[in-house]
This record gives structure tokens, sequence and C-alpha cells, in this order.
């Protein structure tokens, strides 16, 4: 190129655009700023993370939970708890929960073992161990935060006992032989024997032979075996089973006639019986509601509540009683006020003050409400199921 031709378009570059030109070059300059900040603006949220049970709300960037969760240098493993899933689209306004893995060591029916849990309370880990924690016995209350004390659990069992030619089904969370049969209301002689030691732990689906005693004595005390009742429940889940009534041995005195030769018995009649205790007839409800006619919308407060009980090992089971308990309750209103009493809120809390524990916005946030109903119903009842069975009995939880 000529020395002229660069002194050209060396001119033509500090040439001022035209006003069309200018025009042009500015839509474009805007069209990308703006598409920048639409870019921005997507992934920006705000959100309730709620990490092992500390609560804040933060802001964050990120299209999916796991972009939050990392914003937030929160790390999460293989084993660890995420409601939603880390691979679930992260929402405006939305609630993330992270329970994290650890090995905790339990004595269960006299048994210790460790084993990995997101559980991080007694009543959590109750619940993850599904209906035989229902009822369990336990040495710290439901509220405590495992770790923090050695913990001894007692599960809800079935012990069959053999006794004056019946076995007895004994449905119990007694922690020893011994406690299953004074329970049971089974009394045993000076020279009765049982299988198994009185001291030794009960564990589900044992089976305990006593032996009777000769009897030199012309009376005799003996069992009457009860008898079992199902009642069928469509208010409750399929695979629900609860026992309404345990049952309960009776007990017959009977006085024989006894001959003897020699000083030695040869023969024993019955002179006379009575029953001094009746039985009492166990009552079992078994649900047959189909759980799989629940369905929750994105975003709503029952979609918290289901979120937040699967975060406890609830599953469908129990989130169906959880529906029908609330919705009976205060149709899943955060502001649902009964005009008779101070009860407020999802759980209707009595009075509604008591949700402070879980947050102070509770007047306002449905997911703080469903979490302290969560663990009131945890404390008080075990399970939704138990808490909606009561509830269908009695009226109220």
């Amino acid at each position: 190129m000529s020395r002229s031709a660069q002194r050209e378009t060396a001119r033509r570059r500090r040439q001022p655009l035209s006003a069309g030109a200018r025009n042009a070059v500015h839509g474009v300059v805007l069209l990308a700023l703006a598409g920048g900040a639409v870019g921005v603006v997507q992934t920006h949220k705000s959100v309730t993370i709620d990490f092992d049970g500390q609560v804040r709300t933060v802001d964050a960037y990120g299209r999916s939970v796991g972009d939050l969760l990392a914003y937030h240098h929160i790390a999460v493993g293989p084993d660890d708890l995420v409601q939603p899933a880390a691979s679930a689209t992260a929402r405006d306004g939305g609630e993330v929960v992270v329970r994290t893995s650890r090995d905790v060591t339990v004595e269960i029916d006299g048994e210790t073992t460790t084993f990995a849990t997101t559980a991080h309370t007694v009543g959590e880990l109750l619940a993850a161990l599904g209906p035989r924690g229902t009822e369990a016995v336990t040495s710290a209350s439901r509220s405590t935060l495992l770790d923090r004390a050695p913990l001894r659990v007692s599960t809800l069992k079935t012990v069959q006992v053999a006794v004056d030619g019946s076995v007895l089904p004994i449905r119990t969370s007694a922690s020893t032989v011994g406690d299953v049969l004074a329970t049971a209301g089974i009394r045993l002689g000076k020279h009765d024997k049982t299988s198994v030691p009185p001291g030794a732990a009960a564990v589900d689906g044992m089976v305990v032979l006593i032996s009777r005693g000769k009897a030199a004595s012309d009376t005799v005390t003996e069992v009457i075996p009860f008898e079992t009742e199902t009642v069928e429940s469509a208010d409750l889940p399929q695979g629900y089973e609860k026992v309404r009534t345990a049952g309960v041995p009776g007990e017959r005195v009977t006085t024989y006639k006894i001959r003897t030769l020699d000083g030695v018995e040869v023969e024993r009649s019955v002179k006379s019986e009575e029953v001094t205790r009746e039985p009492v007839t166990e009552v079992v409800v078994v649900g047959t509601l189909d759980v799989s006619t629940v369905s929750v919308d994105p975003g709503s407060a029952r979609a918290i509540g289901k979120a937040l009980a699967a975060e406890r090992g609830w599953g469908d089971d129990q989130f169906v009683c959880l529906d029908k308990l609330w919705t009976k309750e205060s149709g899943w209103r955060w502001n649902a006020d009964n005009p008779n009493s101070t009860a407020y809120g999802i759980p209707q809390a009595l009075p509604g003050s008591k949700m402070s524990s879980a947050g102070a916005d509770w007047e306002t946030n449905p997911s703080t409400q469903i979490t302290w109903g969560l663990g009131y119903i945890s404390g008080r009842y075990g399970t939704p199921c138990d808490a909606w069975a009561h509830s269908v009995a009695k009226g109220f939880y």
C-alpha cells in the first residue's frame, strides 16, 4: 500500500461515526448489556438454606440447587440428603434442606450397632427406623441431638410366648424378656422356667417357652389366650398397621381334686375353675388408602411439607397422613386463625407463638410453621400417620 493510501485509511479510522452508525453501535452495546443483565437476574436467587438445622436466608447465584450450595461453599457428600435434589432447578424464594451423613453408635434392642445416618435428633433416627421406631422407648427424648450421650432404643416388637398350651403374640416395646412377661401379665411360679433368661434383651420374632414347674398344689394359675381382630381403615395408607388396643391374656385359677397312693399322686381331676381376669382382644388397624393418589403443586406449602417430611425419613405413605391432617386443621393456609382459640398457622399451634422456637418469622413463613409442626408430631406421636390416627379417633391431635 502506498504512503498516501495509508494516511487516507488512518484518517477514515479517526473520522467520527455518522449519526446512523452511532445509533446502530449503541443498539448493539445495549443489547449486549441487556443480555448480560438478564443472565445475572436469571441466576440470582434469594433462598433459605437449612444446613443441619442452621437456617439462614441468603443471596446466591446459580441455576440449580447444587450451584447455590457451591456458591456458599457447602460441599455435599454422596450419602448426604439434599431436598430438593442438587440437580433440581433452583427457585427464587425457595428452601433448600441439607442433612450431612455421619456414623452414629446406638444400642438397639440390646445390640450395639454403628451405621451412617442423616438424622440429627433421636426423633429423626426413630423415623428412619420405620414402623419399628414408631412406638420405641428410648433413653433420651425425641428432641435430643444425637451424639450428646449414649442412646439406647427398645423398638416395638412381637415376642411369641408359648405357655400353658397356647402361643401368645405379645406386641410390646419392653426391653427385656422379664419386662415382656410382666407387661402381658404372665406370672411365673416359683418352679417355672423360661427358655430365655428374664434379663435377656427382647428382640422382634423371639420365641419364649415357659415350662411350668410340677404342680404339687391342688390350685394352679394358667393364662387364657386373647383373640386378635383386624380393622381396615380407608383413612390410613396401605402398609400402615397399628395396634389400637393391645391384647392382654386373661387368667384362670383351676382347683383340682387329687388322689394319692402311698403319698404319690396318681389321679388329678378338675374340681372348679374361676376366671380371675378376662382376656382383652387385640385390635389392629390396617390402612387401605392408595398413596399414589396424592400429588402436590410445585412451590406450594404442601410441596414444602412433603420435602421437609422426606428429610425426616417420612415418604409418601406418611405424607398422605400429614396431608389429611393439615388439610383438616388449616387447609395448609399459613394465616389460618382459629376464631375459637389462639391456634394459628398450618399446624394450628396452640398458641401460635409456640412456633417462634422454629423461627422469628413464624407468623408468615410456611416453612417455619411446617418445621415446627413436624417436630411437634415427631415428639408427641412419632409419625404423621400416628398423629392422623389419633385425630380420627379423638377429633384432635
